[in-house]
């Protein structure tokens, strides 16, 4: 199996990928990531409790954790709340896998069968909740999307990182995000690249950073609405640097070597500060 399971520190299991190199979640706690990064910053309970709907997009469903984590705290809120979520996924494989070894057990009934009938069926319709897990390249099923006119409430942005996965953080993958977004909603991702950062911002969304959990480093939040509390001038200064070259994939049909090579030359040539330089200059300062 090109994955193996792996407890984390609050108790939850994910798994750890061949393919990526890297955990599905962080191992200071796979829970604790879904209910900080994601559900809490795309201010799900409140949205829940006030408007009685809300849409959600789960970009890399994986083992169904956040989807897990946004259904619990609607119906702690709002039992009568209406959800119709949107979950795209490659691997079919991972949300049966957490279905089968039971990782969603600690999670209040009905989820764990919701979710088993979803990695099953691909879709769900039970309750007040509509769900369809769409499989394959994210790249492709994000037009699908797209095209039915779905405008998410939350979007939960969670691939592999940048590094390993660029496919899924290009300016042209996130810019067919950001057309599923509503124009009040809230994306959350636990990444701050500048190149991702940069790629939001080209897509006419707002960015802003988000507390740091299991991790030095902050995630972001991004949406049409400006926000109140911009970035740091430490941030901001490192979306002037080359570190804030976006990944592209003009066909969205690139491969990640292909898309790494890309970024790498046309790092080399941009005019840009050197990343090295803003990092010692931020240092020096401290």
């Amino acid at each position: 199996m090109p994955y193996h399971l792996q407890p984390t520190e609050d108790g939850s299991y994910t798994f750890f990928s061949d393919e990526f190199g890297e955990t599905y979640h962080s191992t200071s706690g796979a829970r604790e990531e879904a209910e900080k990064k994601f559900i809490a910053v795309c201010r799900v309970a409140d949205r829940a409790r006030q408007f009685g709907e809300i849409k959600i997009l789960d970009i890399c469903y994986g083992l169904g954790y956040n989807t897990a984590t946004a259904l619990e705290t609607i119906f702690r809120v709002n039992a009568d709340c209406r959800v119709e979520i949107v979950a795209l996924e490659n691997d079919r494989e991972i949300p049966r896998q957490a279905i089968e070894k039971d990782l969603l057990q600690g999670w209040n009934a009905p989820i764990p069968e919701y979710l088993a009938i979803l990695a099953r069926d691909h879709r769900l319709q039970a309750g007040n909740v509509n769900a369809t897990l769409l499989i394959g390249d994210a790249r492709q099923t994000i037009q699908t999307v797209v095209e039915t006119g779905f405008q998410a409430d939350a979007i939960f942005l969670d691939p592999f990182s940048p590094t390993k996965c660029p496919q899924l953080w290009t300016g042209e993958f996130l810019g067919l995000v950001a057309r599923c977004l509503h124009p009040a909603g809230d994306l959350a991702t636990y990444s701050c690249a500048a190149s991702v950062r940069t790629a939001l911002g080209m897509a006419g969304l707002s960015i802003g950073a988000t507390e740091s959990v299991g991790r030095k480093s902050p995630g972001t939040i991004a949406r049409f609405l400006p926000f109140s509390e911009p970035l740091s001038l430490q941030e901001r200064e490192h979306l002037q640097t080359r570190a804030a070259v976006p990944y592209r994939d003009p066909t969205l049909a690139d491969t990640a070597e292909i898309i790494l090579q890309r970024r790498r030359e046309e790092q080399e040539s941009s005019p840009l500060e050197p990343t090295n330089r803003w990092k010692k200059r931020w240092q020096n300062a401290g």
